[in-house]
């Protein structure tokens, strides 16, 4: 396999993946092609390598910077804004499991407390949903802890919560 098919193949995997970790085929076809390149590119560059829109890339771009995975670059002399990725693939997890358990576990955990601390009437069917709402906001709870005490440790999180685990 040469360099471009190879490039292709990653890109395009790389974006059906996407949806795995929260965000649209796009979105991560832009970060394959920032993670892979070996400087930073401009809106054009992209646009003309993934062949999608300006107003495409322009509203991906912007996504994956709020996400903290894609950060603008100053290239002196150059009017263009120019685009970047984090190389190292630890730290790209670290960010991915931050964001996620920001916009996804927080809001469901807020949810389930209201939810589990209703008030009681004395009813089966309140006490049931009391109860297994509660059960799922402590797991829910825990499992965050969890990511965050994993995402907090820096250097080669990934690897020394999993090790941790397994011991």
């Amino acid at each position: 396999m040469k360099y471009k098919e190879a490039k292709d193949k990653f890109i395009s995997t790389w974006g059906s993946l996407g949806s795995l970790w929260g965000i649209n085929k796009a979105m991560a076809q832009i970060q394959a092609l920032l993670f892979i390149a070996t400087k930073p590119l401009s809106m054009e560059d992209i646009m003309d390598e993934l062949k999608i829109s300006r107003g495409n890339t322009s509203m991906n771009l912007r996504q994956l910077m709020d996400w903290g995975i894609v950060t603008k670059e100053i290239i002196p002399g150059e009017r263009r804004e120019y685009f970047t990725t984090e190389k190292d693939v630890q730290e790209l997890a670290r960010i991915v499991a931050k964001e996620r358990s920001r916009r996804e576990i927080k809001p469901v955990i807020k949810i389930l407390k209201d939810v589990s601390s209703i008030e009681d009437d004395g009813t089966k069917n309140t006490k049931e949903l009391i109860k297994q709402t509660k059960a799922l906001h402590e797991l829910t709870d825990t499992i965050d802890l969890m990511i965050n005490k994993a995402v907090n440790q820096k250097q080669n999180w990934l690897t020394k919560s999993l090790l941790k685990l397994f011991k």
